[in-house]
């Protein structure tokens, strides 16, 4: 599945999947204390009816509010998706997988 951008003057932008699942990764990453575990069964990124969905599983650091950092991570992956790849986020389900 790839996402194609609007269409420009200038021709056809397309975002490959490897380089949404970076995307996400990375601003999962970007929140204290969290790692977002890679592989295919750990990160997926869907569209649908033009809509972006994301689930993704996480580490934690032990100490830290649990549901304080998983809307933390929904928030900065959200708003790279909308800021790098200009798309409708239709849902980003974080599951915390382990602590650390």
């Amino acid at each position: 599945m790839s996402y194609v951008l609007p269409q420009s003057a200038s021709g056809s932008i397309t975002v490959t999947p490897s380089a949404l699942h970076a995307l996400v990764a990375r601003a999962g990453d970007s929140v204290d204390g969290v790692q977002v575990r890679r592989g295919r069964r750990r990160l997926e990124v869907g569209l649908s009816d033009g809509h972006v969905r994301v689930r993704l599983e996480l580490a934690v650091r032990y100490g830290s509010v649990l549901s304080a950092v998983a809307y933390a991570v929904q928030e900065k992956v959200a708003a790279a998706l909308v800021t790098m790849c200009a798309v409708e986020v239709g849902g980003i389900d974080v599951f915390v997988e382990e602590v650390e």
